[in-house]
């Protein structure tokens, strides 16, 4: 929501689940360091190449996925839990259905911050996971916000 209670898009509509200071506090503030979760070698899954964007904005790309490969030069882990080092933020490419399991286990690592990918709701974990205190985004995706960050007011 912009200062004059409008999404970035000019409607009036808020969105609670995405609020836009809280997308850019994330993505600017919260830290460098993403696990992404759902991230494989496979090119042709989204979250291949939403890794890629958030490497160029200077993220650290922690992939996150059962068969702990190595992506983008980074290595892999099965699990959050596998990570010997601080995470910042919790990037979910999983279904609703398994997405809040992976909120609650971002909760248990200490991560700052989780962002439920497009199409990946799950208003429960959402209350979860900003009850125990970390600033939490669902249904959109960081490739499209982080463009959008210099075109707000």
């Amino acid at each position: 929501m912009n200062t004059d209670g409008r999404n970035a898009d000019g409607s009036g509509v808020v969105d609670s689940y995405a609020d836009v200071a809280m997308i850019r506090r994330i993505l600017e503030d919260t830290g460098d360091t993403w696990a992404v979760v759902g991230l494989s070698n496979n090119s042709s899954r989204a979250a291949y190449g939403v890794a890629q964007v958030l490497q160029r904005f200077g993220k650290r790309v922690v992939p996150v996925h059962p068969k702990a490969e190595t992506v983008h030069g980074e290595q892999g882990y099965a699990s959050l839990a596998d990570i010997p080092f601080q995470v910042d933020v919790v990037d979910v490419f999983v279904n609703s259905e398994l997405a809040g399991s992976v909120a609650d286990e971002a909760v248990a690592v200490g991560a700052k911050a989780v962002w439920f990918q497009l199409g990946v709701v799950d208003p429960d974990a959402y209350g979860r996971t900003r009850a125990a205190g970390l600033d939490m985004v669902m249904d959109r995706c960081p490739a499209i916000e982080i463009p959008r960050l210099d075109a707000r007011p």
